[in-house]
């Protein structure tokens, strides 16, 4: 995945990952992207919006494991990259057990 500005990343973690510290939560950038997608605050995703552009916050929501997206979010994340067609949402993921 891309390179990412592990400062701007930190801070997120510390704010969004509050179970890990922030140098252990930006060892996986995916995850601190995918929950501030989820929980956060209008100015902490227009920062990372910025931050990591359209095609990487896609590339997060496709491959989300479940239970990283709510309801409301994978929704409003479907529609807003361009992924959803009107009343049409993908399924959000489900754990599968063998």
């Amino acid at each position: 995945m891309t390179r990412y500005d592990q400062a701007a990343l930190k801070l997120l973690a510390g704010k969004y990952i509050w179970w890990k510290t922030p140098e252990q939560a930006v060892a996986m950038p995916e995850r601190v992207i995918a929950q501030v997608m989820n929980m956060g605050d209008y100015a902490d995703v227009q920062a990372l919006a910025h931050q990591v552009g359209d095609d990487v916050l896609r590339e997060v929501l496709t491959h989300a494991q479940a239970g990283q997206f709510g309801e409301r979010s994978w929704a409003y994340w479907n529609y807003r990259l361009g992924l959803a067609s009107v009343d049409h949402v993908p399924p959000m993921p489900v754990r599968r057990f063998a």
